[in-house]
């Protein structure tokens, strides 16, 4: 979730754009039977899977969150030369694999020849494990095979602008998957980026789907009744607010998905301001906070 301030600023300029296309999400007041959407809970989101203990964006790191009692398990797209979709942050493979380069001028399966993991034990020796060496990339197909209906999904569109149909294949893997469209579970995948384009275009493909727009924004009018057309919440960076925009986010009936909180004390702050949720790589801490709330 890094650049947040650069794709903020882009955000704010589409706003003055003046977006024609019309929309009508549901409401997070309509939504409120929906447990995992509910206003009125704190979702806990394994941010990168938990990456605090593990290689992020590994099935491994998946797995600990989810056994760490996260709510929901958080992916980032990249897609491939070959226009596979991976769960990867960044744009480049430089800092999480041994290899080099952007993820889109590299095959499937030269990512896949690459060690995802052994930067992690180098990184954090204190937390270093033999059974990271050697873990693979995975790809959202993977992910979605792996844990099929068993857990629920927060997923980022990174970089979309660099990655044209990027939307699309994934809401096509989420339906093959039974994730989206009949007999789904609503809230069981909520898709963000700091897009708007790209949130928008996931909404005109399937108005179902839960979009939650990424960025610090202010909470003016304008901006309130833009994000209305197609988000059910924001998710901004937690150190860029405070309690009177927590309140403000909540008034203008948003969900507040707040990221990246990994000190107890913060999280006990946030929740005492009204967030419904937030993102972090230690979801067994959030787990140990909610369970006292």
């Amino acid at each position: 979730m890094k650049r947040w301030l650069k794709r903020t600023l882009g955000f704010i300029t589409a706003l003055g754009i003046g977006l024609t296309l019309s929309f009508s999400p549901t409401s997070v007041s309509a939504m409120g039977k929906n447990q995992l959407l509910s206003p009125d809970r704190v979702i806990n989101v394994a941010h990168r899977g938990a990456s605090g203990h593990a290689p992020e964006h590994t099935l491994l790191a998946y797995d600990m969150g989810k056994k760490m009692k996260a709510d929901y398990i958080e992916l980032d797209l990249q897609m491939t030369k070959d226009g596979h979709l991976i769960a990867m942050h960044d744009e480049t493979l430089d800092r999480t694999t041994n290899g080099l380069g952007r993820v889109k001028d590299h095959t499937l399966a030269e990512i896949k020849r690459l060690d995802a993991g052994s930067w992690f034990n180098k990184k954090y020796p204190e937390k270093a494990n033999p059974a990271y060496v050697g873990l693979k990339v995975p790809t959202l197909e993977e992910i979605l095979s792996h844990f099929g209906r068993s857990a629920n999904y927060y997923i980022e569109t990174k970089a979309p602008e660099v990655y044209p149909g990027m939307e699309e294949k994934l809401i096509r893997s989420l339906k093959k998957h039974k994730l989206l469209g009949k007999g789904s579970k609503r809230g069981q995948v909520i898709i963000q980026s700091f897009s708007p384009d790209s949130l928008k275009k996931v909404h005109q493909l399937d108005t179902q789907v839960p979009l939650v727009q990424l960025g610090n924004f202010p909470m003016d009018k304008k901006t309130i009744a833009e994000l209305k057309t197609y988000a059910i919440g924001v998710g901004p960076n937690y150190k860029n607010i405070d309690q009177t925009y927590v309140q403000k986010v909540r008034q203008a009936g948003f969900l507040l998905h707040p990221y990246t909180v990994n000190e107890k004390e913060e999280m006990h702050r946030l929740i005492k301001w009204g967030v419904t949720g937030m993102f972090t790589n230690f979801p067994d801490r959030l787990y140990e906070v909610l369970k006292k709330k």
